[in-house]
């Protein structure tokens, strides 16, 4: 006579076929094996700590190791065994809960140190009534307060030798490490999706209820490893299905869309068809699909396709039925890894986006909408090839702008009325004149010194006739400061110690530095337009203009300035010499 039947009310799956015996856990053989091998040989440790995600059986692992420490067989003479008969007093006990030598303690109601001191610090040190161990277990153990961890360390380091400690959590990077280094861990694993549907399946048949394979599938697919989940909604499933549950229905109770439905949408999105895509969306949604559920199918069959174009096998997910799955594959074949990015990451900003809207259908049609205008733009590749190939109307010629004032300076020695060559400075300044060779020296020298006003003046408004080191002759533009020529010389003197001599003359100078820096530009601006693949970009997009041109170099010298500078040795006060 099974539970139901019974005068005790009805029981869920999760609690009627909670595991008994290490046997019966699922997916967990790493830690039974050494468990067994432990107890096997007399290595039992004085802590244990079990971690994993929600619902893979940390508690029920705690209670069956405590179980195995106490059984006594039925006879009532066994020892410490992983498969604890069941029977004797002990095992009843404690699978009951209601054994006074295994104490369990909610950390996640208890945390303070005066909970440990009352639940364990008071009675650690009393020998168990009736058991062989006293066996403290205590769940969530990551919400312990620190002077609770604090007050349990030496007695967790050092107990008594009748007493064994049981930690459960899922938040084991929460867990002091003082406590970690005392305690045997053991991390519990995710269920793997074939051994999920062999178990439902087999307790679907104990309960003699008809579930389909595929129903199966998508609870397992929503549990997400979770064998307490996954018995949940089994459970839930089967009083929805009232007698025969199909795939239908437990897509309706988990607000789901179908699949295929949803790889539909799939296809109307990336092949840019936003009507079709709003339309297969309007349906999903008259049918009960949730927004955020489809948008959610929509990242995980972005994230499939992208998985399997980097491993074809991933195409062998026991979740996904056959035809999904032919689908799949071909959907992987034909996109690129840059349309799965990119839209992968505008499906998380829409999931951002519907759970903040006002209304979320509105929200998921305007993603839609985004996605289909997006997903059908070629990747810069295709764009470049596609543009090289196009036939551009041949572009009048346009003669360059000639450079205002004629070739670049040229720095020279300046010339004396008879044509020889200047009195050369007096000897005791050369050797401090010779780092400023050109004039490119000295511009350098102001901009180091952080005189702005004076580098701008310099760059716009000189027009160098002459230079020599200690001598520059220059013909002012019209909006040159009056003066400009003896506060350039007195801060040349006061930079470099040595007496400048500046001049002005009428006539005779170049182009000013930012004059030949626009004519630099300039020329560079009408080389990249003579090229055909810009030309075949202006003719693609007329609208389009060219707001910034750099060379190779001008990146290769910010990407030295951005990176990250080298760093010296650390010095170390206690180093000898």
């Amino acid at each position: 006579m099974t539970d139901t039947q019974t005068g005790t009310g009805y029981q869920v799956l999760a609690r009627k076929y909670r595991p008994a015996s290490f046997a019966d856990l699922k997916g967990q053989e790493a830690m039974v094996r050494t468990l067994k091998n432990a107890f096997a040989a007399d290595r039992i440790a004085q802590a244990f700590i079990l971690t994993g995600i929600r619902g893979t059986g940390k508690t029920t692992t705690a209670r069956i190791i405590a179980k195995g420490l106490n059984c006594t067989g039925p006879d009532g003479t066994g020892g410490p065994t992983t498969e604890p008969c069941g029977q004797c007093r002990n095992c009843v006990g404690i699978m009951a809960g209601q054994h006074v030598d295994v104490i369990e303690m909610d950390g996640a109601s208890q945390t303070k140190i005066d909970d440990i001191r009352s639940n364990v610090l008071d009675s650690v040190h009393y020998a168990p009534a009736t058991a062989r161990f006293k066996v403290y277990i205590i769940d969530e153990v990551h919400m312990l307060s620190t002077s609770a961890f604090n007050a349990l360390l030496k007695t967790l380091e050092e107990p008594p030798a009748h007493v064994k400690f049981i930690f459960a959590t899922t938040e084991i990077r929460k867990v002091p490490v003082t406590v970690l280094s005392r305690c045997q861990r053991f991390d519990l694993r995710r269920i793997e999706p074939e051994v999920m549907i062999a178990h439902l399946k087999s307790i679907a048949t104990a309960e003699n209820a008809e579930i389909a394979e595929e129903a199966l599938a998508l609870i397992t697919r929503a549990a997400e490893g979770s064998v307490r989940d996954a018995m949940s909604l089994m459970d839930q499933a089967i009083s929805h299905g009232a007698g025969e549950t199909t795939a239908d229905q437990v897509r309706a109770m988990l607000g789901l869309a179908d699949r295929g439905r949803v790889m539909d949408l799939f296809d109307h999105i990336m092949s840019g068809d936003a009507a079709g895509a709003l339309d297969e969306l309007g349906a999903q949604y008259a049918d009960g699909a949730d927004p955020m559920a489809v948008l959610r199918d929509l990242a995980e069959i972005t994230h499939w396709l992208s998985v399997i174009r980097i491993t074809p096998d991933a195409a062998e997910d026991p979740t996904i039925g056959p035809d999904e799955r032919t689908r799949g594959q071909a959907m992987a074949a034909k996109l690129s890894m840059r349309v799965l990015t990119r839209t992968w990451q505008m499906l998380l900003k829409a999931l951002e986006e519907v759970a903040i809207a006002p209304n979320a259908m509105m929200a998921a049609e305007m993603a839609v909408i985004r996605l289909t205008h997006v997903a059908d733009l070629p990747p810069p590749e295709d764009l470049l090839r596609k543009l090289s190939d196009m036939p551009v109307p041949p572009a009048p010629a346009a003669p360059s702008p000639a450079p205002q004032g004629g070739p670049g300076p040229r720095a020279h020695a300046p010339r004396g009325p008879s044509g020889g060559a200047a009195p050369a400075l007096e000897a005791q300044s050369d050797t401090a004149l010779a780092h400023y060779a050109t004039f490119e020296r000295v511009v350098a020298l102001i901009e180091s010194n952080r005189d702005i006003k004076l580098l701008v003046e310099v760059k716009s408004c000189l027009r160098l006739v002459s230079y020599a080191p200690g001598r520059i002759t220059f013909q002012p533009t019209d909006r040159a400061p009056q003066d400009l020529a003896p506060r350039l010389a007195q801060s040349l003197k006061n930079w470099t110690g040595v007496r400048w001599t500046v001049s002005l003359a009428n006539e005779g100078g170049g182009p000013t530095l930012e004059e030949q820096a626009n004519a630099e530009r300039d020329a560079l601006r009408e080389k990249a337009l003579e090229h055909p693949l810009m030309q075949a970009v202006l003719h693609a997009f007329p609208q389009a203009k060219i707001t910034e041109i750099r060379s190779r170099e001008d990146m290769a010298d910010e990407a030295a300035v951005t990176a990250l500078p080298e760093v010296e040795d650390e010095w170390d006060p206690f180093e000898e010499d």
